[in-house]
């Protein structure tokens, strides 16, 4: 799936769209993700937060297993996760 990606500046700009609910999430830049310490991409965060004003709002987080990335197109990163797969979050403060 991903053989012919070599850099995260090549994806980093890719629309996140979840097909099971036609979801967009922004693009891969304005997300995250988790790689685990064999190097392999485990987990993409996304940022659920509609308020453009996040000084003063809570932020959500989801976190989608990779392993429901489906596809990665010419301009988009493709996903098939049901909302009973997806780990919704809020940052905790240090």
């Amino acid at each position: 799936m991903t053989d012919n990606i070599k850099l995260y500046s090549d994806i980093e700009r890719f629309e996140i769209i979840n097909i099971n609910d036609g979801e967009k999430y922004n693009c891969l830049a304005n997300n995250d993700i988790v790689v685990d310490e064999d190097g392999y991409l485990k987990l993409l965060i996304i940022n659920i937060n509609n308020n453009k004003f996040s000084l003063f709002s809570s932020n959500e987080f989801m976190e989608i297993p990779w392993d429901y990335v489906k596809k990665i197109g010419a301009r988009t990163i493709i996903l098939d996760a049901e909302e009973q797969n997806i780990k919704r979050t809020k940052p905790r403060l240090l």
